[in-house]
């Protein structure tokens, strides 16, 4: 899977009003860090991402970002949530028009996480503290995929000591992102013989690429807005 700036873009975007449509129209959530929703939603677009898993107690802003990921890398979300808020779950998501890229889900997560293979993109919040379990019950896609943990706080472990032991030939990164709270992305690829195979140097040695910014107009008001999108892709390769 290559990187695709452009999807990247968009979804960054695209999340940004499809939230702040949300907002203007129901002022339920409650304002999050700004990019915090974008940022999750550029990667899982950026990477391509087909089959993108998220377990939440209720659909939240990043069930919004990570379904406009899919609208552009052509991929789903299977979101896994309780039963007793599917209906005001699925008429956020039909409102927002994504309802097509959502498959929805109300089991037991620890009994069906383990029949999705080759997760592209998962999210996890880890203020339900069965989250340890989730993390070793995951089948993730070996040759690249990425691991999203948010309000990981406080004494709680990374995610790197529960991924690493799932197989020994994948290699595993971490990075403890500023955005949000508690925010850590793992990306878990193959080992570093397959990376220098496709040409990808060590972070190390690899100069970072700047953010780009794009400009868009706002339909209502006819007002231009330029946007900072951060540059994600030197994390993914």
């Amino acid at each position: 899977m290559e990187w695709s700036s452009k999807s990247a873009a968009r979804a960054y975007l695209d999340t940004l009003q499809l939230c702040n449509d949300h907002k203007r129209q129901y002022g339920t959530w409650r304002v999050q860090e700004p990019g915090r929703n974008e940022f999750v939603s550029a990667i899982a677009a950026g990477m391509k991402a087909k089959l993108i898993v998220e377990v939440t107690s209720h659909v939240s802003p990043s069930t919004i970002a990570l379904a406009a990921a899919a609208r552009q890398s052509g991929g789903r979300l299977v979101c896994i949530l309780p039963e007793s808020v599917l209906e005001e779950s699925k008429e956020v998501i039909r409102n927002s028009g994504l309802i097509d890229q959502v498959e929805f889900r109300t089991e037991d997560p620890s009994k069906l996480l383990p029949y999705y293979e080759n997760i592209d993109f998962f999210l996890v919040d880890c203020k339900d503290q069965n989250y340890t379990r989730l993390l070793n019950l995951l089948s993730v896609n070996p040759t690249r995929s990425i691991v999203v943990a948010n309000n990981l706080l406080g004494d709680k472990k990374g995610l790197v000591s529960y991924l690493r032991g799932k197989d020994e030939k994948l290699a595993v990164r971490s990075l403890r992102h500023p955005l949000g709270k508690g925010m850590e992305v793992t990306r878990i690829s193959k080992q570093d013989d397959i990376d220098k195979r496709l040409g990808i140097r060590e972070e190390n040695g690899r100069k970072r690429k700047k953010s780009s910014w794009v400009a868009k107009i706002d339909e209502e008001s006819g007002e231009e807005h330029i946007f900072r999108v951060p540059q994600v892709d030197w994390f993914w390769s």
